[in-house]
């Protein structure tokens, strides 16, 4: 999906797809990050639907971001859990029928915590009794890691004491200088995770990880590229449904953020895990 309205113009980012049909994504237009809907018949061709969230700056989450969420339909409605707040410290919201529960969900850790600088990059499964909520944290030496939550009703969340549970890779590795925007499923016996790594240029690709309990991950040696002219520099914001489609965010600039021309591609994931 290309980036070409006024609310997209920068990127188009952070897919979160619905039964294939509906896609709630990231929209940035040079100062405010949204979250914009877009239809669809089969998953690959898209129709752009407009603007369902945006940053209340009479609220917690300022001006600079609504965006970069998680939808979930519950209970016959879409629930999406999105960052918001300043760009120092984001915390996690709720948006349950796109109306916005008044205050965070998730925040940062306590003083000294991997987590205490900030909460980012959500991504919800539901397995019974529990919601899963996988996510980003970064501490007081701007270290980002991945940590898991869960909830038995999407609403107030509990830190898993394992966490962080994926750490920096090591010098000159793909994700030794940040890690983001998980996106975990199950298969087969397993969890699985793609997310993004990020390194010292960067660059921005996906790995992968496997869990047999959903709080102690292994990486393993897959690490996926982007090999087109408009992802060659990032690949990133995975979201999976059926464990094989997979919805990503690319770019031709090596950023950290934004203004890498973000669009957003579509890919299988069959081969790989299996």
């Amino acid at each position: 999906m290309r980036r070409d309205t006024a609310w997209d113009a920068h990127d188009a980012l952070n897919p979160s797809v619905v039964e294939s049909r509906d896609m709630f994504y990231s929209g940035y237009d040079g100062q405010t990050w949204r979250t914009l809907h877009a239809e669809s018949a089969d998953g690959i061709h898209w129709l752009k639907r407009g603007v369902v969230l945006a940053p209340d700056p009479k609220t917690w989450e300022g001006s600079y971001i609504a965006a970069n969420g998680s939808a979930l339909r519950v209970q016959g409605e879409v629930w999406y859990w999105y960052v918001g707040g300043p760009r120092e410290q984001p915390q996690i919201g709720l948006a349950r029928g796109w109306k916005k529960e008044p205050m965070p969900v998730l925040g940062p850790g306590p003083r000294g915590a991997w987590d205490e600088r900030g909460v980012a990059d959500p991504y919800v499964i539901r397995v019974e009794p529990y919601f899963y909520l996988s996510y980003l944290g970064q501490d007081r030496a701007a270290r980002q890691r991945l940590g898991i939550a869960r909830s038995r009703d999407g609403i107030r969340w509990e830190k898993l004491r394992a966490n962080p549970i994926l750490e920096l890779g090591d010098t000159g590795s793909f994700d030794e200088n940040g890690l983001g925007e998980p996106a975990v499923w199950s298969a087969r016996g397993f969890y699985w995770m793609l997310y993004t790594g990020r390194d010292a240029q960067e660059n921005r690709r996906l790995g992968l990880a496997r869990s047999a309990d959903g709080a102690h991950w292994q990486k393993l040696p897959a690490v996926f590229a982007g090999h087109e002219s408009w992802n060659s520099k990032v690949i990133c914001d995975p979201t999976v449904e059926d464990g094989a489609r997979v919805w990503f965010g690319g770019g031709d600039v090596a950023r950290p953020d934004e203004n890498i021309h973000g669009q957003i591609g579509f890919a299988s994931l069959t081969p790989v895990v299996e």
